[in-house]
């Protein structure tokens, strides 16, 4: 059960959600919602009970020092709903959450009945997998869209993925069918540096809601993280000729497999966000 603060009054909200788990490799995607509620000063609103969707042997809780720290308390695994308004008025809905272990139909139930009541009819979905991409390359950013007018305006194309799915998948399925569009971002994490945290993921999957939000979020230190992180990997693939070797095959096939075209829409994309942080209008 939802356990509610508020339900406030919103003006054009729209979500931007995470789940950590299985969705969320090195996670990038949940570090996009961190980042965009601290950012945007968030301020939480309602949080799921966990104690319907959680097998705490699996997902267990944690236990933290307060105030002088001389007391602790429990935080339990769960899904926290937030919200931010930006400079233009509208207002942001972040979903952060834990892949749960149990109840997934009534769940997302719980979620969309939620986001419905707030007003939300668009949602974007944040994922990250685990990829052949090596890291000295712009991390890609895969999206799809289950509306095709959406779709046209975001220059998305409708998902044919088939296979195994996480818990975005069936939020995804339960916000179409209440006539929430969805957008799905997709960041793919070199499979070789996979463990936590993966900034240079984490801004790539940034960049792409600034673009189909159309805003332009504080980056803060996430420029300097993603050098930094890409300089350490650097390093360890030195000290292992056979990573050296492996990450050169990569680039290698990543080069290759690179359209001019898609280079250019890249270049693009990068050009006006260049523009919009310096509060100048992109060329029509």
């Amino acid at each position: 059960m939802l356990e509610l603060e508020s339900v406030p009054e919103l003006d054009r909200p729209v979500l931007v959600a995470a789940f950590e788990g299985w969705n969320d490799a090195g996670e990038a995607a949940s570090g996009v919602i961190g980042h965009l509620a601290e950012s945007w000063g968030a301020r939480q609103i309602a949080e799921l009970d966990p104690e319907d969707y959680y097998d705490f042997q699996v997902t267990r809780p944690n236990v933290r020092l307060t105030g002088d720290g001389d007391r602790r308390e429990i935080v339990w695994p769960t899904t926290r709903i937030s919200v931010a308004r930006l400079e233009n008025g509208r207002d942001v809905v972040l979903l952060h959450g834990i892949e749960p272990n149990m109840r997934w139909r009534s769940f997302c139930r719980e979620l969309t009945d939620y986001l419905v009541k707030l007003g939300v009819k668009t949602a974007v979905l944040l994922g990250a997998l685990l990829a052949d991409s090596p890291h000295t390359r712009p991390v890609p950013v895969s999206g799809s869209v289950a509306d095709v007018g959406l779709g046209e305006t975001l220059a998305l194309e409708p998902s044919r993925y088939e296979g195994p799915t996480g818990i975005l998948g069936v939020l995804q399925d339960s916000c179409d069918k209440l006539d929430i569009a969805t957008v799905s971002l997709w960041a793919q994490v070199p499979h070789y540096v996979s463990q936590p945290p993966s900034p240079k993921a984490t801004l790539a999957l940034l960049h792409r809601v600034e673009d189909v939000l159309d805003v332009t979020v504080p980056l803060g230190e996430l420029p300097e993280q993603s050098r930094a992180w890409e300089e350490g990997v650097n390093e360890l693939a030195e000290q292992d000729t056979e990573v050296a070797d492996y990450v050169r095959t990569l680039e290698e096939q990543k080069d290759a497999a690179e359209l001019p075209e898609a280079s250019g829409e890249s270049i693009a994309r990068e050009f006006e966000r260049y523009l919009r942080r310096r509060g100048m209008e992109p060329p029509v």
